[in-house]
């Protein structure tokens, strides 16, 4: 009868390459370091007993004695190809020579604050970071031990970071701006809730385009969960008799989506009100009408915080720096339908 151990069998270690190839420790750990001033004969010893003892370098063990992992992690309210700056990041990184590992902080501040406090125990270099909650200040003592944080589509509450933004009021200002070219002046907003940067930005930038044009914000302006039961009681709120908006303003996928699904369950094709999304999506160009979009420049987002990352990696004591990216109005119909007779 067999008896099976489970006992994981013994890695090699340098002292058994150093054995087996009759040379020192020492000579070992150069060879393995890639040290050019090791003799040929030497290296070549130590190589064919690598290759002999199938011998791994303990990479951990390497990155302590260095004093860098080259591990950035990835902490973002959801983790999905349909996160187009963080995609982009993460091929950059992985061709910078990074290994990038994410996880989902599920728009939960507690979660958020796990995340990325494992990840800088682990000995992360640095964490990209999409911000949520209002204070940040358990980031100040992981900065301060040399932990990088480069902030993306919203700033941290808190201590200092590097950060790249989109132009969240200029976007808002060119989707209103369309909407009353093409004679609208009763145009409303729904958004996301203004516990975050985001929605905060967009909907003062609606207010202020509303105020800057001599016009009531009264009944117009709905910031929120994005959830579809509250996104439909806007659309209901906005469209009715005593609102009466003729065009919308979405302040970002999520609610854009809710809007055209309740306009579909609710309203006849052909008096649904003008439109203008704030981010792109792939379908928005099949709709019908085709959907006006302001469209954020994500792979400059993406380029701008590899930059910061890496820099930051590079320079730990310079400057903090933040990046804010212009964004472009798509005009692809739904925002040019004239107000309903």
């Amino acid at each position: 009868m067999t008896k099976s151990s489970s006992r994981r069998p013994r890695r090699p270690t340098m002292v058994d390459v150093a054995r087996e190839a009759g040379v020192a420790v020492s000579t070992v750990s150069r060879v393995v370091n890639q040290d050019p001033t090791v003799g040929a004969e030497f290296a070549w010893r130590v190589r064919a007993a690598i290759d002999s003892l199938g011998y791994r370098p303990d990479e951990q063990a390497r990155q302590l004695r260095r004093g860098t992992s080259r591990t950035v992690g990835i902490a973002a309210r959801e983790m999905s190809a349909r996160n187009p700056v963080l995609a982009e990041f993460e091929l950059g990184a992985h061709a910078a020579g990074l290994v990038v590992l994410g996880a989902s902080t599920a728009d939960d501040v507690e979660r958020e604050r796990a995340v990325v406090l494992s990840m800088a125990h682990r000995g992360f270099d640095g964490v990209l970071l999409e911000p949520i909650g209002a204070d940040h200040s358990y980031l100040a003592p992981e900065i301060a031990s040399g932990l990088a944080v480069v902030a993306v589509d919203r700033p941290v509450s808190g201590p200092p970071t590097d950060a790249v933004l989109s132009d969240n009021a200029g976007g808002v200002r060119l989707a209103y701006r369309q909407l009353a070219a093409h004679g609208h002046e009763r145009i409303a907003y729904i958004g996301d809730h203004e516990r975050i940067f985001t929605g905060r930005e967009r909907a003062a930038a609606f207010r202020a385009c509303l105020a800057a044009d001599g016009r009531p914000s009264a009944g117009l302006v709905h910031p929120g969960e994005t959830d579809q039961a509250r996104i439909g009681a806007a659309v209901r709120a906005v469209l009715s008799p005593e609102v009466g908006a003729t065009a919308l303003v979405c302040g970002n996928v999520t609610t854009t989506v809710a809007v055209l699904t309740q306009l579909a369950a609710e309203v006849p094709r052909g008096r649904r009100p003008a439109m203008v999304g704030f981010d792109d999506f792939p379908l928005a160009g099949l709709l019908d009408p085709p959907l006006t979009v302001v469209a954020q420049h994500t792979s400059e987002m993406a380029q701008a915080a590899l930059r910061l990352m890496t820099t930051r990696l590079a320079e730990p004591e310079r400057a903090v720096e933040t990046v804010t990216v212009p964004v472009s109005l798509i005009a692809r119909g739904s925002g040019e339908v004239p107000p309903l007779v």
